[in-house]
């Protein structure tokens, strides 16, 4: 599997990408790294080849990775209120549209 570069190098979103991982954040919601690492299994299957993936399918996989990888040594479900790279995310939009 390749690494999928495109999604993880920082960059505005597209509202594709932004849709993406806020289903993979709605669907994580409760989970715990077991159930993660099955949902990304099944995400990267469905994705087939992330070279030529939509980049709503490269989004997805990416942020399953994303939040497999916080609860692997978290022991807890996930929670997008208390992942800082979410809540990170939200308080940049909140900044740009307050600039805008």
């Amino acid at each position: 599997m390749t690494q999928d570069t495109a999604t993880n190098e920082p960059h505005e979103p597209t509202p594709e990408e932004r849709a993406a991982r806020d289903r993979v954040r709605r669907r994580a919601t409760g989970m715990t790294h077991h159930q993660t690492t099955d949902a990304l299994d099944a995400a990267e299957e469905a994705a087939g080849d992330l070279d030529t993936a939509d980049t709503g399918a490269r989004a997805e996989v990416a942020e399953w990775r994303r939040i497999t990888d916080l609860l692997f040594d978290h022991g807890g479900p996930y929670a997008p209120q208390t992942d800082a790279f979410v809540q990170g995310q939200l308080t940049a939009r909140q900044n740009r549209r307050d600039q805008a």
